[in-house]
């Protein structure tokens, strides 16, 4: 999978490296890195192939993503605005609906659209010195990648309105305190990657209906999202990973998932 502004890497039998490859600019989201990862997220979602885990990161030490080109948008019209925000919009959903499991390893710095990215992988771990911010409203606008609504589930309500009203920055460790950031790293890369290799030797079948049991479940009524739970338990009884992994466990070995 060749893109312009993605690097594209397979790591280990069933894990890929996503890296945001804009370097010279931070990794700003631009349309084309913008239609890169929806062609990709669209790919996984319909044929992972053996892929059962990603870490996204970005190119470089500096920046993980400094949020939205801004010189590519000086000058937009209205209406070429508007539909760049389409594509951007289209492009989040796709991650966030992704069934495979996505970690954000936050590299650098995270501002604006590149915080709002990596909020929308299923948890993020963060390099020491990265800097995060939602500073959209210093530009006179609003998160528009879910940010609000990701940022308050992670970091409670309170938390949240304070950070994207004053649209100050913020660190790593202050975001771990928060609850946003899972983890802060010393080698980020390589902890996203061991935390990946750990998730891919589990069943893929059933982290997938984990991440959807959580993803969905967390928009409903307590009750409804159990019941959700449980059609997503029930689906995994009949299949071979799960009849794999209780003779493994009885023959004291490690199972061999085939995500059947």
């Amino acid at each position: 999978m060749n893109y312009p502004t993605l690097l594209v890497e397979q790591r280990d039998a069933h894990i890929l490296l996503v890296t945001l490859n804009r370097p010279q600019v931070l990794n700003a989201l631009s349309t084309q890195m913008s239609r890169d990862k929806l062609d990709l997220w669209t790919r996984l979602a319909l044929e992972p192939g053996e892929a059962r885990c990603v870490v996204l990161t970005g190119a470089g030490e500096r920046a993980f993503c400094s949020g939205g080109d801004l010189k590519e948008r000086d000058g937009m019209t209205e209406a070429a605005w508007h539909a760049q925000h389409e594509l951007f919009e289209r492009c989040i959903v796709a991650l966030w609906e992704l069934p495979l499991p996505v970690i954000a390893a936050v590299n650098g710095h995270a501002f604006g659209g590149g915080l709002e990215i990596a909020l929308a992988c299923d948890f993020i771990y963060a390099a020491k010195g990265a800097r995060l911010a939602l500073s959209e409203t210093r530009l006179g606008l609003i998160p528009g990648l879910a940010g609000t609504q990701n940022l308050a589930r992670a970091a409670g309500e309170r938390r949240a309105k304070e950070l994207v009203f004053t649209g100050e920055a913020f660190s790593a460790q202050q975001g771990y305190e928060w609850g946003m950031v899972n983890r802060v790293c010393d080698d980020v890369r390589e902890e996203a990657l061991a935390t990946a290799r750990a998730i891919a030797e589990n069943g893929p079948l059933a982290v997938r209906q984990a991440k959807k049991s959580i993803h969905y479940g967390l928009q409903m009524d307590f009750l409804t999202g159990f019941r959700f739970q449980i059609e997503a338990y029930n689906q995994l009884v009949p299949t071979d990973d799960r009849k794999e992994g209780v003779r493994a466990f009885n023959e004291k070995r490690k199972p061999r998932f085939q995500g059947k």
